[in-house]
């Protein structure tokens, strides 16, 4: 295919542009052959035509597709050249902000001017290890790739960093020492590394300045040797420089400064020590204020002075010499300021006592005058004589800013001298890294010596640089056996030799210092002369005779000559330096004593650096041996000399290039010159590069990849099973011209565009493709739009017209509906007006009728009441006279009857005086009697019934009088009121007349007063709604208050809520921290352990000769045994290797300071053990002799003895008992409430506190009993021993008096007399010792009463002040008081533990004693005991005997056979046979029952024994195996149940609940084994960290390839065009690691952990961390992986996570958090998915991604790659406002996650059901020594 074909229509190209260096433009028309002119359109729309150049007629340079800009390695550009290169850094640096790109074997890394988070050592960490193209370009990826390199080839490598000032070279070599530090670390504790990190602050301060370019730029380049011994650790260092830049010592430009040093000295003159120095202000000296920017901004030069001093320690350079660097720095300073005064103008004079000069020779130590004489006049020599010459003011200033320069260029080298010496090693150096940071190539306005130098020295790094590719690409054609031609590349071999060559341009220079009259000016006629016209690359300036032009590879440079000659010569008087060398200042004397032995600059100082630069010194007069020509040697010739050893160096070594681009020259952050840009990209060399590699074939495929990637243009028929001959059918119908490609053994070679033109063709493939989807999946989705618009039409039509008829409907409805309204409405107006009118009839009918019957009642009434007046007045006046005749009548009557009565009276009085007459009188009596006595009682009924009748009348008379009475009253009254009223009513019409006249003025008063009312009425509604409006807006205010106090009181108690909740967390939070610090503590500890380990083995082999004396076993857990064992005798297994004599500083160089504090330790860990050994010998011995005394002295009767010893062990084990339940008790009582009134009387601890006081008093009286009982058995024993005595019925009593019977003669009887009563004085002194003891307790309690009632006092208090606080403080000082009280409580509790445990050590090795003594006494009495006797032998009262205790599930193993238990069970253990075969965890099991029957025996010394041998087992099978998953697993679950059941069996309430009744009374009963749990839960967990360090080390290599560079789902993930430094391929072949490999991986970790019993909830943690791994290290690399952040690669990975998500279900492991651990992955994955553009897109993923933090998602938009055409990237405007939305979100700014953080572990309680009496020991394990019991 010809080139011109690309050129067709919309094709883009490139095209020359002043501004922009190169602007993109777009192709309107197909270019044909032969056509002059090109039509294009620029990106901005212009139009333009492009003329070709008529000679050449080559055409502009194609632009690569989008697909391939931003590529990690400039090489994987289909086309290759300077556009492709400027445009792809250019994206790279501003839009997804990468700062390193691979340009072939070149690492071009622009400065961004910004701190990065990217070098931080979670990034370091990500690039250990990893291949140069499997992650993205990184300073640490090239010195990653030479630390592999230098192990795998064993060939020494070099870094070489190039770049001009302020590129950023200093920088990433510091990087790249930094990486080297922490990666390899040190073969010592010496922390090696760390010193030549501290050298950097060091040369930093004394060799960078600040520049117009940079900030800290470097005015020498320096070739650091970093030493590697031959396990690749750093050993050393050395450093040699080159050509240091003197002259700014004396002279600095516009806004620059001088070294950084002297303004660290001037910032830090206040500090006491540098009083004496006489420093001030910056700008107060000559040699700091020339530039006129004495402050760099960010940048506090006294701090860094701190540092400067602090390295300088680190490297040895002890105070003494940094005063002495600082003298003389500060001399150099006042030097500066020395001043000269002209007398003519050959002569000059300093005036007298000149203040900086005498400041100068005081700190100097130099005589004043003779500084002051010989800085204003010179000797001059000649052949018959010496004389002395003044000089002019402006040479005395030369001489004095030459001496300056000469005494700072002697205390440069002697500071790098030092800094190598602090940085040599005496182990032997294996190979070496060298660092290169050296000056780029430079070209300014005025271009001198220096630059022509450093120009020269780019020449040189050039030639090796091309020479380098050149050789590069010629093996890489020949190792795939291509055809090979030769690549013309530029040669500047000419170039160097018109500089170096003899009679070059530096031998004429030289030449020209040796001439007596040398000048510039003769040297630059010399150039002309020689090379003018004889060297093409030599030019003339038009309008200069003082400069010549040299055509270097990057740039022509023009030199101007002034100055060449003095700055090559480097004249300083030899007078001025005798004068040096005169003085007292030793450090000055340092400096200058090598001056006359000085060395050759090609050989080498004893420290390893070459000389680069001597001063020459001008003698006075030339001498015999004086002088050596080493002296003579200019600045040139020394810089050609150690430029060639330099390349000598760089030649034996493997190099690696870095080439730092400077952007723009403003310092601007992420801001990009494409001018400058350019410049440095042609001047570095990458073009050149690039060229080369573009002249042969660039673009280079694997066979699978090009496969991959081109299967789209196969046919089904086309792929064959071989894919090298597939791939060659197919390139050889694509590509016509054979000559555009090679077939190599593994890859496909292409020319450069080839891969351009197959990317056309395979986009063109896929585009038709894509158009025929399309276009059926168009015409689907039409015509499926098209039934469904017409299902909805006829839906509408049907709705519509049911509309429609609904609607007549309703229309018809309401017309009905009216007419019914319109009657009914009519009816209702026309009744209702009938009605009214019928209503108002009736009701005037009704008002007439009535007036009518009104008035007709009234006259009715009037003629009735008159006629009523007259009736009774008529009656009354008729009965007024009837009254009156018939009183006249009846009173006639009464006269008349009273005279006739008056008459019968005589008669009567006459009759009764004669008795015959009373007789007669009397005769028929008394029936008239009876007639007339009836009569009267008839008469006197009438009379009674008359009467009645009268009263009546009478009562009715009265009232009818008094109603006509009252109505002639009330006539009489009437007719006197109508007489008034004639007379009112005159008055009243008068009256109103006159209310007439009031009521109008009332009218008008009123009328006043309504007007004023209605305005007052007006004003009152006005201010009423006035006062309504406020009083609303008041209750609006009290309900926003209300809703205010109640949201506030809402919001406190959520914030407090949340508070709390947050509290919790973060107390949750510290406890893993704690609890993670305290593992970490572990593995250091553990690590130190094995280094201890690993030093003494060395020790031992080193040191032949044992120590003479007393040999003290060292074992591998001293420190836990000193710890955490009950006592510290010496037990009888400690069978190990000798500690053996310290090794001499002869020996091998081991790391003296951490062996020195290691075995310091040990040795005081062995002098407190032996301390402890010797007092245990002491007590026991003591108690020996004792025990001897005491048999000598009483006789072999020892039943008071024993009877007493066994009562006073069973005393003791209850005493013990006892008291390890009340302070169980008060522990619980003071741990039940945290409250102030826990202490209050009435409180549980108070009460308890109570109880065990009445418990004590108890225990006294029981005590008073016990000793009564032992008197009356003091009696029995002595009742005993009379012989006629019967037998007492106690057992001493009995065992007496069968002695007694014994005894033959009364010596005997004398004897057991004296015993018994010392034995009664020993109990007495017992008894009282005990009631002692028994009154301290109880004074120890009164005073834990009287604490407590203290206590509880100042808690009262504290409460009242609490009271007084507001509820927060009150809050915070009460959880302040109670954090500080239960700590208090705490160390309390922890010392009595402490007391409590000692005493119980005590007690149970004064029990051992006594048990020794019982044994000894129970053989003894049952050898003098008969058979008979024994049976016959009564019981004794008082010694209750104990009940024997089933002793099933314990292991009886001898002393002698631990070691063979340790050997068979722990270290010869295969873990895949117990696994498979026997109960899980049974060695675990076995030794419990061992440690059951050594707790049985009561037998502390065996306890102790077998648990520090069995930890010490694992530790020592765990350090021979410890990289073998099963064996870890499986000691890990040994170790948990083991201590599970020493936590079951150990009789604790706690660990008791989930046993059975037989489990119980398996308990553990003498030793309480707490420590040692503590113990095996740091082993368990040193354990867990090594399981998880070995499933890291099996996952690490699985997991980027399984999870993502493996395409899972296939076809998904297109394979872009690799580059030089291609990637590990993500096909997978043979070897590569799938998703179903980590699966499978795991699968195997879960079953080897089921397998070996591990607990359930251990399991789930292991799971949790190793999702965690995986999850990190993935998501890790996936930030450092551009080709990695695409659409379809977060397709791929969350299909994987997926996967590992079933995983867990199957496995039933979803609840054990390992799927959270996923979930930053998860995140990520579904940002590489979700829609990046729109604002709410962004808010989207602002919600999503709350797992990642804002730099993980700012780095993964920008990393953001396309891998076809069809995906878009990600603008910077979104990636802006992702930026803005997340700017307020707290997070870490780190960008990987800590994949080396491992989750603290805990580890539950998990109770064991299997019973300890069933299991059965296999013979399989070699056991038969142990027996069960």
């Amino acid at each position: 295919m010809a080139v011109s074909e690309l050129y067709t229509k919309y094709a883009r190209v490139w095209i020359p542009d002043p501004e922009e260096v190169w602007k993109s433009a777009e192709l309107l028309k197909d270019y044909k052959q032969g056509d002059k002119v090109i039509q294009l359109r620029l990106e901005e729309g212009k139009e333009l035509e492009y003329c070709l150049d008529p000679k050449t007629k080559e055409l502009p340079p194609l632009r690569n597709p989008d697909i391939l800009v931003g590529e990690n390695d400039l090489t994987a550009l289909s086309y290759l050249h300077e556009p492709a290169v400027l445009h792809n850094l250019k994206v790279r640096f501003i839009d997804s902000k990468l700062i390193y790109t691979y340009c072939g074997i070149v690492l071009v890394a622009i400065n961004p001017y910004e701190q990065l988070p990217i070098y931080g050592e979670d990034i370091i960490n990500a690039y250990s290890g990893q291949n140069m193209g499997d992650m993205d370009p990184h300073i640490f990826a090239v010195a990653e790739e030479a630390y592999k390199q230098m192990a795998r080839d064993e060939r020494n490598q070099s870094i070489i960093v190039s770049g001009e000032s302020g590129a950023g070279k200093t920088v990433s070599a510091k990087y790249a020492m930094r990486y080297f530090a922490t990666v390899s670390g040190s073969a010592s504790e010496a922390n090696v590394e760390e010193k030549v990190l501290a050298s950097n602050p060091i040369m930093e301060s004394i060799g960078n300045a600040k520049t117009t370019r940079n900030d800290n730029s470097s005015r020498f380049g320096k070739y650091i040797e970093i030493g590697f011994d031959k396990r690749y650790r750093i050993i050393g260092a050395n450093m040699r420089t080159y050509l240091l830049e003197k002259s700014r010592v004396v002279f600095q430009a516009e806004e620059e400064r001088n070294y950084h040093i002297f303004y660290q000295l001037c910032a830090s003159a206040a500090l006491p020590e540098f009083k004496t120095l006489r420093l001030g202000n910056a700008n107060y000296f000559h040699y700091t204020k020339q530039g006129g920017s004495p402050v760099i901004d960010g940048i506090d030069d006294a701090k860094e002075m701190v540092h400067t001093r602090q390295a300088c320690t680190l490297l040895g350079i002890n105070d003494l010499y940094q005063m002495g660097i600082f003298r003389i720095l500060a001399g150099i300073l006042h030097l500066g300021n020395v001043g000269f005064t002209s007398r003519d103008a050959d002569s000059c004079t300093i005036p007298h006592k000149h203040e900086p000069l005498a400041i100068f020779c005081d700190l100097m130590g130099v005589e004043y005058q003779e500084m002051s004489h010989w800085l204003c006049h010179r000797k001059l020599a000649t052949a018959s004589e010496t004389y002395i010459k003044p000089i002019s003011k402006l040479q005395a200033i030369n001489a004095r800013d030459a001496l300056a320069k000469h005494i700072y260029a002697k205390l440069f080298n002697w500071i790098v001298d030092h800094v190598n010496k602090a940085l040599h090693s005496t182990i032997k150096q294996h190979s070496f890294i060298g660092v290169l940071d050296i000056y780029g190539f430079e070209t300014f306005e005025i271009n001198s010596f220096e630059q022509f130098c450093i120009n020269y020295a780019n020449e040189k790094l050039q030639q090796q640089f091309n020479m380098h590719v050149f050789k590069l690409e010629q093996e890489e054609y020949m190792k795939e056996q291509i055809p090979w031609t030769l690549i013309d590349f530029y040669d500047n071999q000419p170039c160097i030799n018109l500089i170096e060559a003899k009679l070059g341009i530096l031998d004429l220079l030289d030449e020209e210092c040796k001439m007596p009259k040398g000048s510039d000016d003769s040297w630059a006629q010399k150039l002309y002369n020689t090379h003018l016209k004889k060297c093409a690359l030599f030019e003339k300036p038009r309008m200069s005779n003082k400069a010549f032009i040299i055509q270097h590879f990057a740039d022509k440079v023009e030199y101007q000559c002034e100055g060449f000659l003095e700055k090559n010569k480097d004249t300083v008087y030899e007078e001025q330096i005798k004068v040096l060398k005169s003085s007292k200042f030793k450090m000055l004397l340092e400096l200058f004593q090598d001056e006359e032995k000085a060395l050759s600059p090609t050989s080498a100082t004893p420290s390893g650096r070459t000389l680069l630069s001597r001063t020459a010194v001008k003698p006075a007069k030339a001498k015999p041996g004086q002088a050596s020509k080493e002296h003579k040697k200019t600045v040139g010739h020394q810089f050609r000399n150690s430029l060639h050893l330099l390349m000598e160096t760089l030649n034996a070594t493997t190099p690696h290039y870095v080439r730092c681009i400077k952007p723009n020259d403003f310092k601007f952050p992420f801001t990009f010159d494409e001018k400058r840009a350019v410049q440095q990209l042609r001047a570095c060399g990458v073009l050149e590069t690039i060229r080369i590699s573009a002249a042969g074939f660039p673009s280079r495929w694997t066979y699978q990849e090009f496969f991959s990637r081109y299967r789209v243009l196969m046919k089904q028929k086309d792929v064959l099973s071989d894919r090298k001959q597939t791939c060659k059918n197919l390139l050889e119908n694509l590509i016509l011209n054979k000559d555009k490609y090679q077939f190599g053994k593994t890859k496909i070679f292409f020319r450069a565009g080839q891969v351009a033109y197959l990317e056309k063709i395979r986009a063109d493939k896929l585009r038709v493709a894509c158009i025929r989807i399309q276009k059926t999946i168009r015409g689907w989705l039409m015509r499926k739009k098209y039934l469904r618009m017409r299902k909805a039409a006829i839906t509408i039509q049907r709705y519509v017209r049911g509309y429609q008829a609904r609607c007549y409907a309703k229309f018809l409805r309401r017309t009905r509906a009216a007419i019914i309204i319109q009657k009914f409405q009519r009816m209702y107006v026309v009744r209702k007006r009938y009605h009214l009118m019928r209503a108002a009839t009736i009701m005037l009918q009704s008002l007439l009728r009535g007036y009518i019957a009104r008035n007709k009642y009234q006259r009715m009434l009037r003629e009735h009441k008159a006629i009523i007046i007259q009736k009774h007045v008529r009656g009354w006046l008729a009965r007024v006279c009837y009254h009156r005749s018939l009183k006249a009548i009846v009173y006639l009557q009464c006269c008349y009857r009273r005279m006739m009565a008056k008459r019968e009276l005589k008669k009567l009085k006459i009759e009764a005086r004669s008795v015959e007459r009373y007789k007669k009188l009397n005769i028929g009596m008394e029936n008239k009697i009876m007639q007339l006595q009836r009569k009267v009682d008839e008469q006197n009924k009438d009379y009674k019934s008359l009467l009645e009748k009268l009263t009546n009348l009478e009562t009715t008379y009265n009232t009818e009088t008094e109603k006509l009475r009252s109505d002639v009253e009330r006539l009489r009254v009437s007719e006197e009121e109508a007489k008034n009223a004639t007379n009112r009513v005159n008055t009243l019409q008068e009256e109103i007349t006159r209310l007439r006249k009031e009521l109008h003025q009332t009218q008008s008063e009123k009328k006043t007063i309504e007007e004023w009312a209605d305005k007052y009425k007006q004003e009152t509604e006005q201010l009423v709604s006035e006062l309504k409006e406020q009083n609303t807006l008041l209750k609006k205010e009290k309900e926003e208050l209300n809703r205010l106090i109640h949201d506030q009181a809402k919001e406190m108690t959520e914030t407090m809520e949340k508070k709390l909740v947050e509290e919790t967390k973060q107390l949750e939070l510290d406890l893993n921290d704690e609890r993670l610090r305290y593992q970490n503590l572990l593995n250091e500890f553990s690590r130190l352990e094995e280094r201890y380990e690993d030093l003494k083995d060395e020790v031992n082999l080193m040191v032949s000769i044992p120590k003479p004396g007393h040999k003290r076993t060292d074992s591998t857990h001293s420190s836990n045994e000193s710890e955490y064992t009950f006592s510290s005798e010496i037990t009888e297994t400690e069978d190990l290797p000798l500690r053996m004599e310290e090794p001499s500083e002869k020996k091998a160089p081991l790391d003296m300071s951490l062996f020195l504090k290691l075995q310091k330790r040990v040795t005081e860990l062995e002098q407190e053990k032996q301390s402890l050994q010797d007092e245990l010998d002491r007590k026991e011995e003591q108690a020996l002799r004792t025990k001897t005394r005491e048999e000598e002295e009483r006789p072999p009767m020892r039943g008071a003895e024993l009877e007493y010893e066994s009562l006073k062990r069973q005393e003791l084990e209850s005493e013990n008992k006892k008291l390890k339940n009340e302070l169980n008790e008060l522990q619980k009582a003071l741990l039940e409430k945290s409250s102030p009134e826990v202490t209050a009387p009435g409180a549980p601890a108070y009460r308890v506190l109570l109880e065990q006081l009445t418990s004590v008093s108890e225990e006294l009286e029981v005590r008073k009993e016990e000793v009564l009982i032992l008197r009356s058995q003091l009696v029995s024993q002595k009742e005993a021993i009379q012989p006629k005595e019967d037998k007492n019925t106690m057992t001493d009593s009995t065992i007496l008096l069968e002695d007694v019977q014994k005894m033959k003669d009364k010596g005997e009887i004398a004897q057991a007399y004296i015993g018994l009563k010392e034995t009664n004085r020993l109990l007495e002194s017992q008894l009282q010792s005990q009631k002692k003891s028994h009154d301290n307790e109880l004074e120890a309690l009164r005073g834990e009463i009287q604490s407590l009632k203290e206590e509880n006092n100042r808690q009262q208090q504290l409460l009242a002040q609490n009271l007084q606080l507001p509820p927060e403080a009150r809050i915070e000082a009460s959880l302040q008081h109670e954090i500080t009280r239960l700590t208090n409580e705490n160390l309390d509790l922890m010392e009595q533990l402490e007391k409590q445990d000692k005493t119980v050590r005590k007690l149970k090795k004064q029990l051992k004693v006594f048990a020794k003594k019982i044994g000894e006494l129970e053989v003894g009495q049952m050898e003098n005991i008969s058979p008979g006797q024994i049976i016959d032998e009564p019981i004794r009262p008082v010694n209750i005997p104990r009940k024997e205790k089933d002793f099933q599930g314990m292991l009886e193993y001898k002393k002698d056979d631990e070691p063979k238990l340790v050997k068979y069970l722990i270290l010869d253990l295969k873990p895949r046979g117990v696994a498979v075969n026997l109960i899980p965890g049974l060695p675990a099991y076995i030794l419990f029952m061992c440690v059951r029957h050594a707790d049985y025996l009561n037998d502390d010394q065996k306890v102790r024994s077998l648990l520090t041998s069995t930890i010490n087992g694992i530790k020592k099978v765990l350090k021979k195996r410890g990289d073998d998953f099963e064996t870890v697993s499986f000691w890990l679950s040994n170790t948990c149940r083991f201590l599970h059941c020493l936590k079951q069996y150990s009789g604790e309430e706690g660990f008791m609940k989930h046993n059975t009744p037989r489990q119980n009374e398996h308990c553990l009963t003498n030793f309480d084994l707490a420590e040692y749990r503590q113990v095996l839960s740091d082993l368990a967990i040193q354990i867990y960290q090594q399981l998880i360090r070995v499933l890291e080390n099996i996952l690490q290599p699985m997991i980027v390839s399984g999870m993502l560079e493996h395409e899972t789902i296939q076809g998904v993930s297109g394979v872009k065009p690799p580059g030089l430094r291609k990637r590990t391929s993500s096909i997978a072949d043979e070897g590569t690691y799938t998703l179903d490999s980590i699966i499978r991986q795991l699968n195997t970790f879960h079953f080897v952990m089921c397998q070996h019993g591990m607990d359930p909830e251990l399991i789930k943690q292991v799971i949790k961390q190793t999702f965690y791994i995986t999850g990190a290290v993935t998501l890790n690399n996936l930030l450092l992986r551009k080709d990695m952040c695409s659409w379809s690669k977060g397709m791929q990975i969350r299909y994987n996570v997926s996967q590992l998500e079933e995983w867990l279900r199957d496995k039933n492991l979803m609840n054990s958090g390992a799927k959270e651990t996923l979930e930053p992955l998860i995140q990520a994955a579904q940002l590489l998915q979700v829609k990046k553009k729109t604002d709410e897109d962004a808010e989207a993923i602002c919600s999503m991604c709350n797992a990642l933090t804002t730099a993980q998602i700012v780095k993964v938009l920008n990393l953001y790659t396309p891998v076809n055409e069809f995906e878009e990237r990600v603008s910077i405007s979104f990636i802006r406002t992702i930026q803005m939305r997340l700017r307020d979100r707290k997070d870490s700014p780190q960008l990987l996650m800590d994949a080396k953080h491992i989750f603290p572990v805990t580890f539950p309680f998990n109770p064991s059901s299997l019973a300890l009496e069933t299991i059965q020991i296999p013979a399989s394990l070699g056991l038969a020594f142990i027996s069960r019991v």
